[in-house]
């Protein structure tokens, strides 16, 4: 499939873990992150100076970054590189239909093959190498790139083959995943209130027709133990509302859901800017007070 090193270029808190488990399956990496690839990159891979390094030394290279501005100035330096490799760029991040369109038409123009493949799963499941993979790509492509993405997921979709359209999945799965966690802090906050129990209420929410990902994961792990540290930031997911109610409204779809907990997310993001996003509990139970950390 592929001669040479893959380009990897973003190591935090997802990146990091998804190279680790591409280095784990054998794949030779050539990795950069702008704050610092020695110590984010896993162990065996090479590390390169630059975004241009990685399209001189790969002809495949994944992004894993914080939003669409970042991507596209990172595919802009690739696309300048001297001495260029990249055929095909690979984008896990989740940046905006847009962007993703964007990204196509910039890197189409200079050669390379732009794919959106936004993931989800969280910090654990990158670990864990359980991710959910969305890729928009031709069939040929897909069929190409799927082995690559494999030791990263639990399972590798083929969701459509127009840009944009593995976005589109990534955001309306955001959007629900976004609401159950604003909806569970709502009602959790409700039952405190009338004297029940955190713990009793979310063991009968998950065998009964309540029960969703916030219920079963966030707030058992993060919630009722107060660590709030699920390692996704409420400004990410607050950013991710944003795009998705953009793309909603653009496509002429409802949004009367969507405008709500799209301004509660932003609400929250601007009321505690540095937080977890399962800080929303604390958050709404408490009236929608202000920042208590310094």
């Amino acid at each position: 499939m592929n001669s040479g090193p893959i380009g990897f270029i973003g190591l935090g808190n997802m990146g990091g873990p998804m190279a680790a488990n591409m280095a784990k399956a054998g794949h030779a990496l050539l990795c950069f992150d702008v704050a610092g690839t020695q110590g984010r990159m896993p162990a065996g891979a090479t590390a390169a100076g630059s975004p241009a390094a990685v399209a001189e030394g790969a002809r495949i290279a994944l992004l894993s970054l914080p939003d669409g501005k970042i991507s596209d100035t990172v595919a802009r330096q690739m696309i300048a590189a001297k001495a260029r490799k990249l055929e095909i760029l690979i984008d896990t991040s989740t940046t905006g239909i847009t962007d993703a369109e964007n990204l196509h038409r910039l890197c189409k123009d200079a050669g390379i093959t732009y794919v959106d493949a936004p993931v989800s799963g969280g910090v654990g499941g990158a670990k864990a190498g359980t991710l959910a993979i969305m890729v928009a790509a031709e069939p040929t492509l897909y069929a190409e790139i799927e082995p690559l993405l494999k030791p990263m997921a639990r399972q590798v979709f083929h969701v459509g083959t127009r840009p944009g359209q593995g976005m589109a999945m990534k955001l309306l799965n955001n959007f629900l995943s976004a609401t159950a966690m604003a909806a569970t802090s709502e009602a959790i906050a409700f039952g405190e209130g009338r004297g029940l129990d955190m713990k009793t209420m979310l063991d009968i929410i998950n065998i009964s027709t309540g029960q969703n990902t916030a219920t079963a994961d966030k707030f058992p792990k993060r919630v009722l133990p107060k660590t709030y540290a699920h390692g996704f930031a409420t400004k990410l997911m607050a950013k991710d509302m944003r795009l998705y109610l953009e793309a909603v409204r653009t496509s002429g779809a409802p949004s009367k859901v969507g405008t709500v907990v799209t301004e509660l997310w932003d609400r929250l993001d601007r009321a505690w800017p540095v937080s977890d996003f399962t800080e929303i509990y604390p958050y709404v139970r408490d009236g929608e007070p202000k920042d208590p950390r310094p």
